[in-house]
């Protein structure tokens, strides 16, 4: 701590970030401050004057260092950029969208198409969400493809057709890949679905209506019918949306709730006055302030976000609200205000956001009781000597011998841990040996030393009695006995009148009787599973992957485009297997050299 302050007494009084370090030199927190001399100083006052919080994180501060920016302004920009590098422990770091389904619709091409993607890029496309679930993004998308008749194939460029698809006889879409279609009329096409997707289905439906009216008095009855199926479809999805603001303005409500487990965010969108969606995110501990985690939440949602409200809602005041607004409005290109109401509708809105994060966490502080409580019963019933927190389970997945491969799943807490899965390419076994794959895939997995940390509580292998001895002598062989808990699980045997699977300890002779914890064999199972699902997927893709792997490819010079040119002028291998040196040499791109690899790789 002396060091420390020693360096204190040099650091600037400009404003810029900090970096704090524990005795590994891992980056442990990162800050920014107007005056970070005076910020810094903060940190290291006598321990009696830190609140808690910050008295666990100045005990494993080792080192520190800083960064002097021309503003404050930049100071913030930089936070987030090293916060982003660093992911530091103490930190609230949002998780990526990019798994979360959001709607595409570019509208830099002629005849926009609307798509689910998962990752967001800055290439020009409108982009609306995420959506909370896969299912919500699908009935979206299904309505707009009976309503609105954009094209629905899936090529960027159209392409012209010669006879307009099943779509187009549908009259699902206007056809301009095969029909004259006014570009204005799908430009509108696109314009309705660009409101719709933005919230403003009320505007919308006045449109419609006034449209309609237009229709029918120069009596087009078949287009006011249209427009009419149209109107009544867009009613419906506004009466399943809750009208909650009578201003109609568009607006987020942001509102936190945490404990020693777990914090909340929890946002609502509204739009046009109705709430058109309700998101939770969750995150770990924290050693920041309610203000703080706000201020996080805020810089890093909002700079990935494609739309910023003019209005965001907040239960306390930030920690730097002038200069956040600031930064929402470099983002935006227009003011965005930070407000924290006290009484009226915006009150009731934020209370609403209090009361739904709350019932969140709650929701997430009982399934963590149950599952610990689960875990205990594991632990008494295994007659376990550690607390079953990380499980591990290892399956092998192969056909005949065939691209062989393992997988690892991890459970935490009762939960998967899908950042922990491992995929397992077997590498030394030429033969078809489960046994043996297992032997290599637990070797290469425990046998790292310090690397291999953290071990599991409870490792489990997937195969009954004889994969759980080969566990036992790879464990034997890297000296863990006793590191951690050791059990294979075997399927049920249906002929000799079995009902349930059974799970083997080491120096029992007969599996474990549940009793009536019938319900820990089912989890234990359910482990079981996830780690034969995540194998085979990772077989089926090798699979597929070699499937589609030719002869040509390993030929050394040879790329796609001079393959395309072969297999374009022979038309198929086994032509070009038979072809000589010089009909070889005459394809456009093939030197001598590459006609004599070509041969010496498919004539050997």
């Amino acid at each position: 701590m002396t060091d420390l302050k020693e360096k204190l007494a040099n650091v600037s009084s400009a404003p810029g970030a900090y970096l704090m370090k524990d005795d590994a030199g891992k980056v442990i927190y990162v800050g920014k401050a107007r005056n970070l001399k005076k910020r810094l100083a903060s940190y290291f006052k006598s321990p009696d004057q830190l609140d808690m919080k910050t008295g666990v994180l100045v005990r494993q501060i080792v080192a520190f260092d800083t960064i002097i920016t021309g503003t404050e302004n930049e100071a913030l920009i930089l936070e987030s950029n090293l916060i982003r590098r660093y992911r530091p422990r103490y930190n609230v770091i949002l998780k990526d969208d990019k798994r979360y389904p959001s709607l595409r619709l570019d509208v830099q091409n002629p005849w926009p198409a609307i798509s689910v993607v998962r990752k967001i890029e800055n290439d020009g496309a409108l982009y609306f969400g995420p959506f909370t679930s896969s299912r919500s993004v699908r009935q979206t998308l299904n309505f707009i493809n009976k309503t609105f008749k954009l094209r629905k194939c899936k090529t960027k460029v159209l392409t012209k057709r010669d006879r307009p698809c099943l779509n187009c006889q549908m009259d699902g879409c206007l056809g301009p890949c095969c029909r004259k279609v006014d570009r204005a009329v799908y430009d509108g096409i696109v314009r309705e679905v660009i409101l719709f997707l933005k919230g403003r289905t009320p505007e919308l439906i006045q449109e419609i209506e006034t449209e309609m009216a237009a229709a029918a008095a120069v009596q087009a009855f078949e287009k006011a019918a249209e427009l009419r199926d149209k109107m009544f479809g867009l009613k419906k999805i506004l009466e399943k949306q809750v009208a909650i603001s009578k201003d109609l303005k568009d607006r987020d409500v942001l509102a936190l709730a945490r404990s020693a487990r777990h914090v909340v965010i929890t946002r609502m969108a509204v739009r046009g006055g109705y709430l058109i969606d309700s998101r939770h995110f969750t995150f770990p501990p924290t050693l920041s302030t309610d203000a703080g985690i706000l201020d996080a939440f805020i810089r890093q949602y909002y700079e990935k976000s494609r739309f910023i409200p003019p209005e965001i809602l907040i239960p306390a005041e930030a920690e730097d609200a002038e200069l956040l607004e600031g930064f929402l409005k470099t983002l935006k290109g227009k003011k965005v205000s930070l407000l924290q109401p006290r009484r009226g509708e915006k009150a009731h809105l934020l209370k609403m956001a209090v009361q739904n994060a709350g019932d969140r966490l709650r929701s997430l502080t009982e399934s963590a009781e149950t599952g610990i409580e689960r875990l205990s019963r594991l632990q008494k019933r295994l007659r376990m000597q550690r607390f079953p927190e990380r499980i591990e389970c290892f399956d092998n997945s192969n056909i005949s011998g065939t691209s062989p491969v393992a997988g690892m799943v991890v459970f935490e807490n009762g939960a998967p841990k899908k950042s922990a899965y491992r995929k397992y390419k077997i590498r030394t076994v030429e033969e078809h040996d489960d046994y043996a794959y297992m032997a290599e895939v637990l070797t290469r997995r425990l046998g790292k030393g310090a690397q291999s940390e953290p071990y599991p509580d409870l490792l489990m292998v997937d195969g009954g009695k004889g994969q759980l001895g080969i566990a036992l002598s790879v464990i034997r062989e890297l000296g863990l006995e006793g590191a951690f808990e050791v059990a294979g699980i075997a399927k049920k045997d249906e002929k000799a009148g079995e009902t349930e699977d059974k799970i083997y300890q080491p120096g029992r002779a007969n599996p474990v009787i549940w009793g009536r914890d019938g319900d820990l064999l089912l989890f234990l199972q359910q482990i079981r599973d996830e780690a034969h699902r995540f194998a085979i997927t990772f077989h089926r893709s090798r699979r597929r992957k070699n499937a589609l792997t030719s002869e040509m490819d390993t030929i050394p010079g040879i790329g796609r485009q001079r393959k395309k040119a072969l297999l374009k002028h022979f038309g198929s291998i086994r032509k070009i297997r038979a072809a000589t040196l010089e009909e070889l040499g005459a394809v456009p791109g093939i030197s001598l050299k590459m006609a004599e690899a070509i041969r010496n790789t498919l004539r050997p």
